[in-house]
């Protein structure tokens, strides 16, 4: 056990759901980051992996991201219209089940911060990547991290690639975000995998980019409510337009399926 790291008591495990064809798990932010403390204790190499539209919509179209959700521990919804997709067909989801990396990483770096744990990210570009180091350096001094860019040869094998490996290795992190955005940074877990140290690994898009303030993104009361989508959309349109304009409605199949089975068995109710 790593100095500092106090396991949680009790081992979490959550209820498996099924919407839009993808599996997923109702936990909330404390339960999630209890079970990211599990992985570093127990020096585990952990995938935890996080769904929404845009995932959902890749996964049915990407054979390495069906193979990356199918080697994570859990996968918490991070995006509040699949929590409403969830409470269509009956599932007990809330507000407390939406666990965006923005509103769940400063948790989990304060954490890392007070065990000693060494975190490792992997992604944007080679000019952004030393400011959001610097960042968060800056508002987590005792923190011990390392960064490198998103932009080298990923391919197996190549020396790039084998080169970001062997750094990763030598820095033993205890968390390991991965920040290329999808479904590139799926791929580049799910083919490296076996190569990774032990570690709880994540899948977290533009979150360096984000956290750096390089990268605009809503207040976080917009998300609760469900409309950090239209945000974006208005904000960065050249970005996003195809991800919320066209591809929700490839997956219009998908939910009228679930909402036939969900009227022929019973529904699942709860808080």
């Amino acid at each position: 056990m790593h100095p500092g790291g106090t396991p949680p008591t009790q081992p979490l495990q959550p209820q498996s759901y099924e919407m839009l064809g993808v599996r997923f798990n109702l936990v909330d932010r404390p339960e999630l980051l209890d079970e990211i403390e599990r992985a570093v204790n127990a020096r585990e190499r952990r995938v935890v992996g996080g769904h929404n539209l845009h995932s959902v919509y890749l996964y049915h179209r990407d054979a390495r991201m069906r193979r990356f959700f199918a080697e994570s521990r859990v996968t918490f919804v991070d995006g509040m219209p699949l929590v409403w997709v969830a409470r269509m067909l009956g599932y007990p989801a809330r507000r407390k089940h939406r666990n965006s990396p923005l509103d769940w990483m400063p948790s989990l770096l304060e954490r890392a911060s007070q065990r000693g744990w060494r975190v490792f990210f992997l992604g944007s570009s080679p000019e952004i990547e030393p400011k959001a180091a610097q960042t968060f350096r800056a508002q987590y001094p005792d923190l011990k991290l390392q960064t490198h860019h998103g932009y080298f040869d990923t391919r197996p094998g190549s020396p790039e690639n084998e080169a970001v490996l062997a750094r990763i290795r030598a820095f033993r992190p205890h968390v390991l975000g991965v920040c290329m955005g999808m479904p590139l940074q799926e791929q580049w877990i799910v083919d490296n995998l076996d190569a990774l140290p032990p570690a709880a690994i994540f899948d977290l898009g533009a979150l360096m980019d984000q956290l750096s303030g390089e990268l605009p993104y809503a207040p976080r009361w917009v998300g609760q409510l469900g409309l950090e989508w239209f945000y974006r959309l208005c904000t960065q349109p050249g970005r996003v337009w195809r991800r919320y304009l066209v591809e929700p409605w490839f997956l219009l199949p998908h939910l009228a399926r679930d909402l036939v089975r969900s009227r022929r068995a019973p529904a699942i109710r709860g808080e």
